[in-house]
């Protein structure tokens, strides 16, 4: 369920997985208006539907309309996965956060949150998931910046240290010495404008990572590559948080295969 959803490649994923271990079932995009999201939801359990994964925007708001949320998802304010349980009630999960972390760790084995200072932009459902999972990965220092400034203080008061709160007039020099650069706003996705970002003060070392895969390199990941810093697209979070959501509807836990690889490249 999205506003918009027609660019998702998740229907893909799960269905290239519902055919390889020939399961009965199908993945289907819902576009679904903000305004009727608990309708959406509500409705689930009668249509037969095992769950549903959520996209912009409907991350946050959903929490309300669950029945159930996980430690995890509740820490991050943000479900991203909702299962339908046997009495009809509804659970929420999210696994946005390890599939980022892990998307980082395919890209770069070594990886470590504690390497240096983080910068993070956006303060919606990603950008929660991102933040909570870096900081409980030992990074020490996460500066956070969104175009609204209430909301940044907001999240950051809410998250507390590491986290701290820097106006987006300041973004160009909160990538000073830093080693994660992170975005989650929508800027750079097709059909957005470019993320308005001069990466003069950013460190050639520091790793460049953009959670939009669509297109999967956004104006902001060429720029770093061209100037030679490493990068890492959102394809790798979006395999990453579909395996344990399969997992719950199905109870099969799925591979991110170079079949399915080939089968989402080739659709860009």
């Amino acid at each position: 369920m999205g506003w918009p959803v027609t660019h998702s490649r998740s229907p893909l994923i799960h269905n290239h997985w519902i055919a390889h271990h020939g399961l009965k079932g199908a993945y289907v995009p819902l576009q679904v208006q903000i305004e009727l999201l608990q309708d959406a939801l509500r409705g689930l359990p009668a249509l037969g539907f095992a769950g549903c994964n959520l996209t912009i925007p409907h991350k946050v708001e959903a929490l309300k309309y669950v029945d159930r949320v996980d430690e995890t998802a509740r820490r991050m304010g943000a479900i991203n996965t909702i299962v339908v349980q046997p009495d009809g009630s509804l659970s929420g999960f999210n696994n946005d956060g390890a599939g980022y972390i892990q998307c980082l760790r395919d890209e770069q084995p070594d990886w470590r949150a504690d390497a240096g200072p983080v910068t993070v932009l956006g303060a919606g459902g990603a950008a929660r998931a991102v933040v909570l999972s870096l900081a409980d990965r030992g990074a020490k220092e996460i500066r956070l910046l969104n175009r609204t400034w209430a909301k940044t203080q907001a999240l950051a008061a809410e998250f507390g240290a590491p986290v701290k709160a820097i106006p987006w007039e300041q973004r160009h020099e909160a990538l000073a010495d830093i080693a994660l650069l992170v975005n989650t706003t929508d800027q750079g996705m097709h059909g957005q404008p470019a993320l308005d970002l001069s990466l003069a003060r950013l460190p050639k070392s520091a790793l460049v990572s953009d959670v939009i895969y669509i297109p999967l390199e956004t104006p902001l990941l060429q720029a770093a590559r061209e100037r030679g810093n490493p990068t890492v697209n959102g394809l790798g979070m979006l395999l990453n948080q579909a395996r344990p959501a399969f997992h719950a509807w199905f109870g099969v836990m799925p591979e991110v295969t170079p079949a399915l690889r080939a089968a989402i490249m080739a659709t860009f």
